[in-house]
């Protein structure tokens, strides 16, 4: 089997585990020792709700890096989105337990996003190692700033998941941080507002569905 073949199926097993929920964190989750309250049905809810959205959010980020993988250019750079990915399961699989927890279901709607941000990655990933590189970047800003929205909003009681999101924010910046020393070019602020926009659709869609 040629190598572009086992990268394409090991690619689809990769996104089987990541819909399903096969995926086990390699990192202690950091909600398990957060001194947790007791949420009324009305805040249990909306944080189910807000968990729902970050983890259709992790999927969407699996699809886009295995989607910029598959066609970059480089084999460091390849290496780089794939290393992100393994890490970001970590984030997954935390976001999967606390919306058990919560009585929360995952999003209906996660292997339709989980295509498009694949295609979406691949495209990104066919326009160079420094567009795709600068694309991590420009996603984890949104991200960022996606989860200080979500840590505002959560229920104060809510001590568990917003250890889970602190944790999450630290890691993203991270990796936004690290694909630009990879040598990603940065993007203009008009497209991280297009992009923006894009993530405001997925946030309203997946709160509910």
């Amino acid at each position: 089997m040629s190598e572009p073949v086992d990268n394409l199926v090991l690619g689809l097993d990769r996104a089987l585990r990541t819909l399903s929920g096969a995926y086990n964190a390699q990192r202690p989750n950091p909600g398990v020792d957060a001194a947790q309250q007791d949420l009324d049905e009305t805040q249990r809810k909306h944080a189910a709700g807000l968990m729902r959205v970050n983890h259709t959010g992790e999927i969407c980020a699996q699809a886009l890096y295995e989607g910029q993988a598959l066609t970059a250019k480089s084999d460091d750079a390849r290496k780089t989105l794939l290393q992100a990915a393994s890490e970001e399961r970590d984030h997954l699989a935390w976001c999967r337990s606390r919306l058990d927890e919560l009585d929360g279901k995952p999003s209906l709607l996660a292997p339709l996003f989980y295509g498009a941000s694949y295609a979406m990655g691949a495209l990104t990933g066919l326009a160079g190692d420094k567009v795709s590189l600068g694309f991590v970047e420009a996603t984890e800003d949104q991200v960022v700033a996606h989860l200080d929205r979500h840590l505002e909003e959560l229920p104060a009681e809510d001590h568990k998941s917003r250890a889970i999101l602190d944790q999450m924010r630290e890691d993203e910046a991270i990796h936004g941080e690290h694909a630009l020393e990879q040598g990603g070019e940065a993007f203009p602020e008009p497209v991280k507002q297009a992009m923006a926009l894009i993530s405001n659709l997925m946030t309203r869609t997946t709160y509910r569905i």
